[in-house]
């Protein structure tokens, strides 16, 4: 492989592998798996999602709403892996307690909070018709 000079990294034009893009799949499953099970929080969202699923299964949710539910899960789900990841390199980088490491650590998790309050906001726009037409 040649040298990228501008970039200080080396040049990346493989050719298309299907084998290669399998390894990347398995890759990224095992960075979900991973999340899951090191994050507490990702149990939580694992526990909204099998609740939010159920619902929109139960009330038969429309083609429309499903797919706000679909965005606002995957949205909260990306939110939260991104996190994760900026922890794990954050404690890489700086192993020892750093105020400016345990500033940005707490902004990724705001993000995931803002994420998660739009999600639970879109989910009771979403769900309320179909609660209020139980008790009617």
């Amino acid at each position: 492989m040649k040298n990228d000079t501008t970039l200080g990294r080396k040049d990346d034009s493989r050719p298309f592998q299907f084998t290669g893009r399998i390894r990347s799949f398995r890759h990224a499953i095992a960075g979900i798996l991973r999340m899951i099970r090191c994050q507490h929080n990702a149990w939580i969202h694992l526990a909204a999602t099998a609740l939010v699923l159920a619902a929109g299964f139960l009330f038969q949710v429309s083609a429309a709403d499903w797919c706000w539910i679909i965005l606002a899960i995957s949205t909260v789900w990306t939110a939260e892996a991104l996190n994760t990841a900026f922890e794990f390199l954050a404690d890489a980088a700086s192993p020892e307690f750093h105020p400016l490491v345990r500033d940005a650590k707490d902004v990724a998790a705001g993000a995931v909070l803002v994420t998660a309050l739009a999600a639970a906001v879109i989910g009771g726009i979403l769900f309320w018709p179909y609660v209020a037409r139980l008790f009617s």
